[in-house]
């Protein structure tokens, strides 16, 4: 296999086929080039069929990948009302930004490079999951408002987004319904209001894994190293 790849890229020899040259060198060894086939000639499309555009458009979350230039990954989770991602063609998404931890994590990465990749995963009624690949650039509300004077304005206070991603399609297609779990909405009755502008720190999560205590123990610790001790003079 090694053979095959150089400076971490996979090299295919032969005839285009959709896919990458990775996914190709991995389907030879494992013996799936004929399933893998089946599968791009039968499912993977370059833009949002009728089907895709009713699905995208009932969604209310959806979980992003992107890189920087440098290809360093990162991988985040996107949530809005029904209908929060609009799809504006065949060919064109587009979703909000709203207030989140300031980072800008993906918002950056974008910047550097506008490959994205979008999985959408319908755990309660058809427990089946639509990938979306495609290009990403970044546009101000003002701007996309301009444009779409249609999309109307939100209604839920701190839930205004400043910037929005729009993403041009270039793959579409099945995630298989197999390994899916399928899960069951909380009643609105029950359901907790949702701050969405909210920079409460508990209502945020809080230090729920622990990191912010490890860094300051950690940070303890190295101070203690660094103090001088009597031994010293």
């Amino acid at each position: 296999m090694a053979t095959e790849i150089e400076h971490g890229r996979a090299t295919e020899r032969g005839g285009v086929r959709s896919g990458s040259d990775g996914e190709h060198l991995m389907q030879r060894h494992m013996g799936t080039t004929e399933r893998a086939d089946r599968f791009y000639d039968e499912q993977v499309i370059d833009q949002l069929n009728p089907r895709m555009r009713e699905f995208v458009a009932r969604q209310e979350m959806f979980f992003l990948a992107s890189s920087d230039r440098r290809g360093e990954c990162d991988s985040t989770f996107r949530a809005g009302p029904p209908g929060f991602v609009r799809v504006l063609d065949d060919r064109t998404l587009i979703y909000p930004e709203y207030r989140g931890n300031g980072v800008m994590a993906s918002m950056g990465n974008i910047a550097e490079n506008p490959q994205v990749g979008i999985l959408m995963v319908d755990f309660t009624r058809d427990r089946i999951g639509l990938h979306i690949n495609g290009r990403a650039r970044i546009l101000l509300d003002e701007e996309v408002r301009a444009h779409h004077p249609e999309i109307p304005p939100d209604p839920a206070p701190g839930r205004r987004a400043r910037l929005w991603v729009e993403v041009t399609v270039q793959e579409a297609y099945i995630h298989c319904a197999k390994h899916i779990p399928h899960l069951q909405k909380v009643p609105p009755q029950q359901r907790a209001a949702r701050d969405w502008g909210t920079d409460d720190y508990r209502r945020k999560g809080g230090d729920f894994f622990g990191a912010a205590e490890q860094r300051h123990s950690s940070e303890s610790a190295r101070r203690a190293d660094t103090v001088p001790t009597s031994e010293g003079y």
